[in-house]
C-alpha cells in the first residue's frame, strides 16, 4: 500500500468514524482519619474525600459519604489528611545552602552553564518542593532566566513534567544599579528587568505579560542595607512612587497582582502608597505603615526562617556589634502584625537554602507568635485567596482540584508535623505515599 493511500485511510477514519464514548474518569476516595478544614478551629474526624479526574465531588463524614463500588480507595484512617500547602515566595533557579557565600546566582554561574541546565536544575526544585508537600507555588523572579519559569510553568501544566501548580513572575523589574550583575566588560543576564522611568516601567509589565507572568514582582529596597554601629538599619528605595504607581496600574488593568520586595524605609512606604498586592518581608515595619497595609488590604508575606540564616546573622550582628540583625527585627514586627490583625501569607524565600526544606518556616511562625492554626491557614486558604485562586486550591471542597497532602500526627498540636509529609496528591495523581 502506498503512503498516499494509507494517509486516506486515516484521514478518513479520523473524519468519518463514529464518536466514542468518552472513558470515565476513575473515581478515588480517600478515608482520613482526620481531615483540616480551614474554616474550623478544630479537626474534624472519620472524614471520606471522592475524587474524579482531578477534582474532589464530595467529602464529608464516612456515615454520610457512600464510596461507589470499584472506586480505588486510599485508606488514611490513621493519618491526618490537608490542603496542598502552598508557597507564595520561592525562587526555583536557585539551589542554595545556609552558607555566608550564596544567596543569589553569581557571575560566574552564568558563565559555566547554559539557560537549559539551570531550567533542568529548577525541575529538580519544583519536585523537591511538591514531595514535600507543597502543590502550588508562586515563584517570585527567575534571577536572570527571562522566560523560562513560564516554559517550565506550561509544562507541568501539560503533564510533560511532574511538580505544584505556579504563578510565575518571570524577570521581575528593578532600577537599573540593582537589576546588573558582574562585570562592564562581561554581557550577563539581568537579575532583573531594569526600568528607571514610569514608561519603562509599563513597558516593561506589558511585555511580562505578553510572555506569560502570572504576577509582576519589583524589587523596590536595594539588596545591601545597611546597619550602624548603634544597630540603626537604613535600606536605599530603588523605584519612584510615580514608577511603582505605573507598574501597579499597567499591572492591574491585566488582572495581574503586585509584589513587592522591600525591607523597610521609604521603598516600603511608597509600594504601600501605590497600592501593591503583597509585600515580601516588610522587616522594618512602622505602626503607621503596618495600619495603611490593614486598610488597603495588603498582605504582608514575611519569610522569617530566611534571615535566621548565617548569610544575615552573622554580618547583621558583626556590624551591629550584636545590637541588632534583620532577624530580631523580623521576629518584632512579625509580632506586631499578628497582634494588629494583617493579613499574612505563607512565603519561606526558599532557593537561598535547599528546596524541599521550607516547612521550616512553620515553625519559625508560631515561636513567633503565632497559633499552628494560624500557621496552617496562612499556608492554604489565606495564600489562595491572596494569589486570587481560592475558587481551586486552599481547601479540601467540592470542586475544587484534588490537592492533598497527610502526615501521621496532629499538626495544630505540633505544627513541626507539617516537616514530616508522609502522602502528597496532585491534581488527583499520587506523586507521593509513606502510608503504604
Amino acid at each position: 500500500m502506498s503512503r498516499r493511500s494509507l494517509l486516506g485511510i486515516l484521514l478518513f477514519v479520523l473524519v468519518y468514524s463514529p464518536n466514542l464514548p468518552a472513558q470515565t474518569p476513575q473515581v478515588t476516595a480517600i478515608r482520613a482519619g482526620k481531615l483540616f478544614d480551614p474554616k474550623l478551629d478544630h479537626l474534624l474526624t472519620k472524614q471520606v474525600v471522592l475524587i474524579e479526574g482531578e477534582r474532589i465531588t464530595q467529602t464529608g463524614s464516612a456515615d454520610s459519604v457512600q464510596i461507589p463500588s470499584g472506586a480505588q480507595v486510599i485508606d488514611l484512617s490513621q493519618a491526618t489528611v490537608l490542603p496542598g500547602l502552598i508557597d507564595a515566595h520561592t525562587h526555583i533557579f536557585v539551589a542554595g545552602q545556609d552558607t555566608l557565600e550564596f544567596i543569589t546566582p553569581h557571575s560566574d554561574e552564568f558563565s559555566r552553564t547554559t539557560r537549559e541546565y539551570r531550567t533542568l536544575v529548577a525541575a529538580a526544585n519544583i519536585r523537591a518542593d511538591l514531595l514535600a508537600g507543597f502543590t502550588t507555588l508562586r515563584d517570585l523572579g527567575n534571577h536572570g532566566n527571562m522566560y523560562a519559569d513560564v516554559d517550565l510553568r506550561n509544562a507541568v501544566n501539560e503533564g510533560l513534567i511532574v511538580g505544584p501548580r505556579m504563578q510565575v513572575a518571570t524577570r521581575g523589574i528593578a532600577s537599573t544599579d540593582e537589576a546588573m550583575r558582574g562585570s562592564p566588560e562581561l554581557t550577563l543576564p539581568a537579575d532583573y528587568q531594569p526600568v528607571d522611568t514610569p514608561e519603562e516601567a509599563r513597558r516593561a509589565v506589558r511585555e511580562q505579560f505578553h510572555f506569560g507572568a502570572n504576577v509582576i514582582k519589583i524589587r523596590a529596597t536595594a539588596s545591601r542595607y545597611h546597619f550602624d554601629q548603634d544597630g540603626h538599619f537604613s535600606d536605599t528605595p530603588l523605584l519612584s512612587l510615580e514608577t511603582i504607581k505605573a507598574i501597579v496600574e499597567e499591572a492591574h488593568a491585566r488582572r495581574l497582582k503586585v509584589s513587592c520586595h522591600a525591607f523597610g524605609g521609604e521603598g516600603l512606604t511608597r509600594c504601600v502608597e501605590a497600592g501593591v498586592d503583597t509585600i515580601e518581608h516588610a522587616i522594618e515595619l512602622p505602626d503607621a505603615t503596618l495600619q495603611k497595609m490593614i486598610e488597603k488590604g495588603i498582605y504582608m508575606v514575611p519569610t522569617i526562617y530566611h534571615y535566621h540564616l548565617a548569610f544575615y546573622t552573622v554580618p547583621d550582628r558583626k556590624a551591629t556589634g550584636g545590637k541588632n540583625s534583620l532577624a530580631v527585627m523580623r521576629d518584632e514586627s512579625f509580632r506586631r502584625a499578628i497582634s494588629r490583625g494583617l493579613k499574612i501569607g505563607f512565603g519561606t524565600g526558599v532557593g537561598p537554602f535547599p528546596h524541599g526544606t521550607q516547612t521550616k518556616e512553620f515553625e519559625y511562625m508560631v515561636k513567633d507568635g503565632m497559633t499552628p492554626l494560624q500557621a496552617l491557614r496562612s499556608a492554604t486558604s489565606v495564600n489562595a485567596e491572596m494569589m486570587g485562586w481560592q475558587d481551586r486550591i486552599g481547601s479540601i471542597e467540592k470542586g475544587k482540584f484534588a490537592d492533598i497532602v497527610a502526615v501521621a500526627g496532629d499538626p495544630l498540636a505540633d505544627v513541626t508535623e507539617l516537616g514530616r509529609v508522609k502522602f502528597v496528591m496532585k491534581g488527583g495523581q499520587v506523586v507521593k505515599n509513606e502510608f503504604k
